[in-house]
């Protein structure tokens, strides 16, 4: 696929739908985005076949003048299907908040909810942004189970997914009347179609395996993992740094956030392993977590070595690289991994009592604007103004201290 323009699927009230999206890009100095449409409606298709021969035969839509259009009406009908991350179940999303707050749950509504505020700041539906803005819950989703934990989180959970119950119907009604399905050309139609692959084709020419397969059993102990984490509302977290990658636990505790360390200093492990291992025997007491209640579970499971340690990817943060794109500019930041790491900077200064993180990082300082901007882009907002030296120091000599805190064991 054209690195600069997705196909993705929007599952709708008239079914499952495919169209193609591209994120924000630069261009003469200014930010934009698009879908495949028009002025008056969004265009997405039942069949990915009807989207290949749109694209190789119609010249006027949004997106014929971005930067990698060229390549889009080459793209064969496997191409331009979508990935499985970018399948967009928004018709099914109350039944999906109708599960467990889990980080499955929350990573799928998240991921929803990111591409229906695309969709709504491209195509001005204020609706939407209504419904999204109307409970916070909607914008803690990005940061994983941590907002929903404790009291406090139940009745954010709560909030949030009673304005699904009310208003989710508003929000179909708005993509519903948005999308529309343009007539495509027969002769185009037909070739594309000729590259469709049928199910039972694909599973002719698969190698028969009588082998066991054990996929469904790692499943299955990643699962008990994870529930086991989720239950106890203290969860596993995987920091990079230039020292290397290290796991370590954090919880919250009244919506504060409490590390696996003590007196400011995190306590981290070259493998969960090793992780398991220490608090089954040296880790048990002596610091801020065993004032969890659920900590002697924790515990429990470790002395007799039945304790997994598995790391959502929610819950990973990359520190490095971080300073050097700062430095070339806000299009080269990633703006999830700049997103998890500054998380990250936060929890452990209020954990640790250092204001000097959170004052750094106020939108009212050169590198909080430009965090800001790159975390939740927004084209009417200013941008930052090059040179960029100044903030990527100052993000630099936040990761070095953070760094400081990490005490290897």
């Amino acid at each position: 696929m054209a690195s600069d323009i997705v196909p993705i699927q929007l599952s709708l009230t008239e079914g499952d739908l495919v169209t193609l999206w591209a994120p924000r890009w630069r261009e003469d100095g200014e930010e934009w985005e698009a879908f495949l449409g028009d002025d008056d409606a969004l265009f997405a298709f039942p069949e990915v076949a009807q989207l290949a021969a749109f694209v190789r035969t119609v010249r006027e839509h949004d997106l014929i003048d971005h930067p990698a259009w060229s390549v889009v009406p080459d793209l064969t009908v496997a191409e331009l299907t979508p990935e499985d991350t970018q399948v967009y179940d928004v018709i099914g999303v109350p039944e999906i908040a109708a599960e467990d707050a889990d980080q499955w749950t929350i990573g799928e509504l998240s991921e929803i909810v990111e591409m229906l505020r695309s969709i709504s700041d491209v195509c001005g539906l204020d609706v939407v942004t209504e419904v999204l803005d109307s409970a916070p819950g909607f914008d803690l989703l990005r940061q994983g189970t941590q907002p929903f934990v404790g009291r406090e989180g139940a009745r954010l959970w709560t909030e949030m997914v009673g304005v699904i119950a009310a208003r989710w119907d508003d929000v179909i009604d708005a993509l519903d009347d948005l999308v529309d399905t343009p007539e495509v050309d027969a002769a185009a139609l037909a070739v594309a179609e000729k590259e469709v692959v049928p199910v039972e084709d694909v599973d002719a020419v698969l190698p028969a395996d009588d082998s066991v397969d054990t996929d469904d059993d790692t499943a299955d102990d990643e699962d008990a993992a994870a529930g086991f984490w989720d239950e106890v509302g203290i969860h596993p977290i995987r920091i990079t740094t230039r020292d290397g990658e290290f796991v370590s636990l954090r919880c919250f505790l009244d919506d504060k956030p409490v590390f696996l360390g003590s007196g400011g200093t995190v306590e981290v492990f070259g493998s969960e392993r090793a992780l398991a291992r220490w608090i089954g025997e040296d880790g048990a007491e002596g610091h801020d977590l065993t004032v969890a209640s659920t900590w002697p579970d924790v515990v429990a499971k470790a002395a007799v070595g039945e304790l997994e340690v598995e790391v959502h990817e929610l819950d990973t943060y990359v520190l490095t690289g971080l300073a050097d794109d700062i430095a070339e500019g806000v299009v080269a930041v990633d703006a999830t991994q700049l997103e998890q790491a500054t998380e990250l900077l936060r929890d452990v200064a209020e954990w640790a009592g250092d204001d000097e993180p959170a004052e750094a990082l106020a939108e009212n300082q050169p590198l909080g604007w430009l965090v800001s901007f790159v975390v939740r882009p927004n084209p009417t907002r200013l941008a930052p103004s090059p040179p960029f030296d100044r903030e990527s120091a100052r993000f630099r000599e936040l990761v070095e201290d953070l760094s400081g805190r990490l005490h290897q064991n």
